[in-house]
Order: structure tokens, then sequence, then C-alpha cells
């Protein structure tokens, strides 16, 4: 009897360790990815068709059997509703309850940098596909962090290219900026003043006001009219998402870019598609990866396909860039044939990845992915259903990177 008693406790004990051992094994095989966005708030619209990419790239690859073909992906989403303590709180949730081996996001640069220094503390990749601050990768760097967005000061750059032969062609000596009062707003106006600035000296261009809306504005009335009575040469904007519906719409409706140019903002995709019917034709407009500009890309051409037969609509910028994060995460996994993240990390440091806008390399000191910026004239055309870019100028994104010396000299002076 007591012999019996012990093999029962035995046979007990063997289950028991076979099962630890299996559940940790089925743990192990699946990768875990967090999604932290702006689903609810200011950044909706972008977000949704973002996350809607980040599906489709995780269904294909589920479909060969996840990463290496042996370790399907599990997707867990979070709201950060745009606001950073949100986004912090949502994010560790991910983490710590989650057990996710990535973040994927972020809407708002100021949720992204509040939290980059949590997914640097537990080792955790983080890539930014929407949110482009250029304080995201410049400095308290991180080397979980890696940003497949052009950063606010590439955008800056591009934009001022393509103002600064404006400014001297038309004879355009007075201005004024309208941005978002948050990091990604107030950093991108700052870059595109000082480097418009520098790229115009005979100009002596004068920046007569600066105009701070905060995020989430809805009445920008006061806005169009405090403009109109400085009655510059020209108009600089830095807003976005629903924010820029109301900026451009109610803009648009007291005739204000009929009197005062509004070179280089940023008009993505989904205003493209969303404001077709009252966008105004002949607008400069500034957008980070139109589908329609790579459409010579295989890549690009067989995600559009896949994109409209899931979706029923084309894919935005920011649909574009979330799906070359999902992409660029896979390949980094194949490149160090692990899901260890201090291995995929390692991996993608200075990596040359397959992206649907053509091969790109993250910048070793960054993390940056050295993408492209694009410019051009809203106008319709006979291929879709809503304007594109006419006249498409494509900056290159080595031709608008900071150069690394700025950014070692910005980080020894924080030390």
């Amino acid at each position: 009897m007591k012999n019996s008693s012990v093999r029962i406790k035995s046979i007990i004990i063997v289950l028991i360790v076979a099962a630890a051992f299996f559940s940790n094994h089925a743990a192990a095989a699946e990768y875990r990815l967090g999604v932290a966005l702006g689903l609810s708030g200011t950044g909706f619209l972008y977000c949704k068709d973002g996350l809607n990419a980040i599906k489709l790239a995780i269904d294909e690859i589920n479909a060969e059997g996840g990463f290496l073909k042996q370790h399907k992906i599990d997707l867990f989403v979070k709201d950060t509703k745009t606001d950073p303590d949100t986004a912090l709180k949502e994010t560790r949730d991910l983490i710590e309850k989650e057990n996710v081996r990535c973040i994927l996001g972020t809407y708002s640069s100021a949720c992204s940098i509040k939290i980059k220094p949590l997914c640097r503390e537990k080792k955790v990749l983080h890539i930014p596909a929407i949110s482009n601050s250029e304080s995201i990768t410049m400095t308290d760097f991180s080397p979980y962090t890696f940003s497949v967005v052009p950063n606010s000061y590439m955008q800056a750059k591009a934009v001022v290219l393509g103002v600064a032969e404006m400014a001297k062609k038309k004879g355009w000596k007075r201005y004024v900026t309208i941005a978002s009062d948050y990091d990604w707003g107030r950093s991108t106006q700052k870059n595109t003043t000082e480097l418009l600035k520098a790229a115009t000296p005979d100009l002596e261009l004068e920046l007569v006001k600066e105009f701070w809306p905060p995020l989430g504005e809805t009445r920008f009335t006061p806005y169009v009219m405090a403009i109109d009575q400085l009655n510059p040469d020209f108009i600089y904007g830095v807003i976005a998402s629903k924010d820029n519906f109301a900026w451009m719409n109610q803009a648009k409706a007291a005739g204000l870019f009929k009197r005062i140019p509004y070179p280089g903002s940023l008009i993505s995709v989904t205003e493209l598609m969303t404001q077709k019917n009252t966008l105004e034709r002949g607008m400069i407009g500034l957008c980070r990866a139109p589908f329609f500009a790579h459409m010579d890309e295989p890549a690009m051409t067989a995600f559009v396909e896949k994109f409209k037969a899931k979706y029923g609509n084309y894919p935005s910028d920011w649909a574009v860039m979330e799906y070359d994060a999902v992409q660029a995460l896979k390949q980094g996994v194949e490149k160090a044939g692990s899901i260890d993240s201090e291995k995929v990390k390692d991996a993608l440091k200075g990596a040359v990845v397959e992206t649907c806008r053509g091969k790109l390399k993250f910048r070793e000191i960054d993390n940056q992915l050295e993408c492209s910026s694009y410019i051009g004239v809203v106008e319709d055309d006979e291929k879709y259903p809503f304007p594109i870019y006419k006249d498409l100028i494509e900056i290159k994104g080595p031709d608008s990177m900071r150069p690394e010396s700025e950014i070692i000299a910005a980080r020894k002076a924080l030390e």
C-alpha cells in the first residue's frame, strides 16, 4: 500500500513536470506582438488603417507558419487614446501582463517618447511607424527602438527644398506657421523654420507669427481670422489627422487658401481619400509613404492588391508604414535566426530591409530607416477615385537626414 502511494505521487509529479514543460514550450513557440495605437480620439483615422495593415501582414506570415515558419504571431492591441500617460499604462500592461516581445505604433510622438524608456528597460523592441518626432531616435537613444517613418527633421528638410525654391520664384518675404502644440508639431516647426532660414539667406524671410493650436482642436476659425489680418505671403502648417481635417475644411470654407498660398503641409493619402470632394486642387502638399509613388515595386503592387481585396479601399501612408514595420521585424527575426529580442535588435542594427518602398537601410547611429519624403501638387487622376500628387518629387532619406555629427553633439549636450 505504501509502495502504491509512492508510485501514485511519482506519477503525479511526472505529470506536473510534463504539463509545465509543454506549457512553456507552447508559450515559447508563439510570438507575442503588441500594438499601442490611438484607436480613439484624434489619431483614430490614421491608426485604424495602420492596424488593418498590421493584421494583414500577420495573417500572411501566420499562413506560412509564423516567424521562421514555426512561431505563430499572437496579436495584442491597446488603445492609447492619443494620451502619453495612457500609452505608458497600456504599454506596461502589454509588456508585463501579455509578455509581448515587440511594441508597434504609436500615434503621437509624445506617446512614443513616453513609452521608449520602458521598452528599453524591459528590453522589448519598439517600432514607431506613425509618430515621427526626431527626438524618438536622436536623443535619449534606445537600441530597441527602430523608426520606419521619415522623422520630423527629414520631413522639414524635404519641405524646405520645395518652399525655398517657390519663395525665390514668387518673391515671398513674410510667412506664418500653424502647428499642433505637442512634440511633433513643435519639432517639425522648429526644424523647418531654421532650415528655411539657412536655405534662403538672401531672401531675409520673416516669420511674422507662430500659431499653436492644442492637440485635438476643432475650432480653427479664430486662427483663420488672425492669419487673414496678418496677410502673410504664405502659410506653413504642421497639423495631422482629425485636427488637420477641421483646419483645412474651415480654412477652405473661409477662402483662406485662395488668398494665401499654403505649401508643404501634411496632406497624407488619408486626406486625399477622405477629403476628395473638398480638398483644394493645386495645393502643394507633403506625405510620408504614398502607395502610388511606388507602384513599380512588386512588393507595393502586391500589398495594394491584398489591402484593397480585404478592406475595400486603397492603403494610406499609415497602412504602408505599419505593414513595413511588421515586414522589417520579420526580416530581423530571419537574419537573427531567432525570435529572441536581443538577437533581433542586433540583427536589425544597420540592416537593409525589403519594404513596399524598396530596399532601405536602418542608419546605425540612430536606427532611423533611410526612407523618403514626398512633395507634390494635389490634382485629380483618372486612375483613382480621389486626387493624388502630380509632379511628385521624392526626396531620398540620405539626402534629408540630420548629419551624424549634429546627433552626437545633441546627445553630448544632454549628458
